[in-house]
Parts: C-alpha cells; sequence; structure tokens
C-alpha cells in the first residue's frame, strides 16, 4: 500500500520520516556524501513547519518512509504568478523504481495547481541521468528564453555562518 501525502511536520512520525529520508540523501553521492549535521536533524522540521510556502510531502510504502518531496514557493516575474520549486526529491534504495517519484511529482503538481503557480521549476545535477529520465517522463525540461543565449544555469554563492536571534534560544 502507498500512500502521498502532504507532510504534517508538527507530527513526530511526519518529522522523523523526513530526517531519515533527507539524511539518505546527504549520504547518498547525489546529496552530497555526507550525513546531516545535528543541528540540522534536530531543527530542520521545526523550521520548515514555521514557513507556510514550504510544502513536505512523504511517500510511505505499507507505513514505511520512503520518499521525500521538498517543495518551495517561488515568484514568476515574467508571468505575475507564483510558482513551485520542487527542491529536493529522495526515494530510498529499497523503493526505487517503483514510480514512487511520479506520484510525488503529481502531488506537488497537484499542490502548484491549487496555488495557482504557471510552472514547476527544479534544479538536477548532469549527473543524474535516472532523475533526468524521470523528470523528462513526467514533462519537465530544460529551461531557456532564446536558444541562441542558451540553457539557464544554476549557480549558488554560500553565505558564512551567522547565527541569528533564534539560535541563541534554549
Amino acid at each position: 500500500m502507498i500512500d502521498i501525502i502532504k507532510a504534517d511536520l508538527n507530527s513526530a512520525v511526519h518529522a522523523e520520516a523526513m530526517i531519515q529520508l533527507m539524511n539518505e540523501y546527504a549520504c547518498d553521492p547525489m546529496g552530497g556524501g555526507e550525513k546531516l549535521p545535528d543541528y540540522v536533524k534536530a531543527n530542520l522540521p521545526l523550521e520548515l513547519a514555521k514557513r507556510p510556502s514550504i510544502h513536505v510531502i512523504l511517500a510511505f510504502v505499507y507505513s514505511q518512509p520512503a520518499g521525500l518531496l521538498v517543495c518551495l514557493e517561488g515568484f514568476s516575474t515574467f508571468a505575475c504568478k507564483p510558482l513551485l520549486n520542487i527542491h529536493d526529491v529522495i526515494v530510498s534504495l529499497p523503493y526505487r523504481g517503483k514510480g514512487l517519484s511520479k506520484l510525488m511529482l503529481q502531488k506537488a503538481e497537484d499542490i502548484a495547481l491549487e496555488l495557482g503557480c504557471c510552472k514547476l521549476t527544479l534544479e538536477v545535477l548532469e549527473g543524474n541521468h535516472i532523475a533526468q529520465s524521470a523528470y523528462r517522463s513526467f514533462g519537465f525540461g530544460s529551461y531557456e528564453l532564446d536558444p541562441q543565449m542558451g540553457k539557464a544555469l544554476f549557480w549558488q554563492k554560500k553565505l558564512p555562518d551567522i547565527p541569528t536571534l533564534t539560535s541563541h534560544m534554549p
């Protein structure tokens, strides 16, 4: 039995499932190959639950955590409408190849439609051909405005870890 649900991160069961799956993702080469820091394990569900613009989808197979998809609301200035960015996707190793990613993507699309979004976005590593294939089969493609200018690239700039007021609270 497969259940695809929008997580309630105030639920201990959902929070634990999310951390278990995020840690599995972090340990995988596609997630960087290192376990989540203790701070992240202790605080991620609580911090995400504070943000109504974040949507977490969980897949359970016979009540066992099997998949996770984290979405962040954004905004398309060109369409003047919201968009939903799929930020993290993990299907636990024993459950891969069973169609869970497509079921979670469909749940994300349903949420996006409810929010009035104009599109779904995501980023995927160049070497993650299995994920790229799954995303293409769901209708995703590379992003470009003008083929002569090429495809969009996803870049980052890491910032220093500066403690926030809430990180000092007991």
